[in-house]
């Protein structure tokens, strides 16, 4: 049913969505400065290429220049791809066939927010990888 629903997903919006994030990387990369935001960048292209089956989990590592750089993230670009999401997954929801869809949309919105610190796994190893 994943696989079904990725490729529903991926004709229906995921694709596009991807290379949005992609361009995004690319630029963030080419401004040296923002590489960390390039990288967060390539990991939600990714997300949104293949959604259905993984999940977000807060990398433990994770430090203080994560926040500060979440925070940027926020005030430059994550309130903008929040209300895109938001947007998307009502018009998503419209339809039966769309609702799964919506759903991953609103999936999303935790790492379009807040992506420095964030790792994408499968479901079936979001807990026992990280031991929680």
């Amino acid at each position: 049913m994943k696989i079904l629903l990725n490729l529903i997903w991926l004709l229906f919006g995921g694709l596009w969505l991807a290379l949005g994030y992609v361009l995004a990387g690319i630029i963030c990369c080419v401004l040296i400065v923002t590489i960390p935001f390039g990288v967060a960048s390539f990991r939600m292209a990714s997300y949104a290429l293949w959604p259905f089956g993984r999940t977000i989990v807060d990398r433990p590592t994770a430090g203080a220049m994560s926040t500060i750089g979440n925070v940027i993230w926020i005030l430059v670009a994550g309130w903008w791809l929040v209300i895109g999401h938001l947007t998307t997954a009502l018009a998503q929801a419209i339809t039966i066939v769309g609702i799964p869809l919506a759903v991953a949309n609103l999936k999303m919105i935790p790492v379009s927010l807040v992506p420095l610190g964030k790792e994408i796994v499968p479901t079936d190893r979001a807990f026992t990888a990280y031991g929680h």
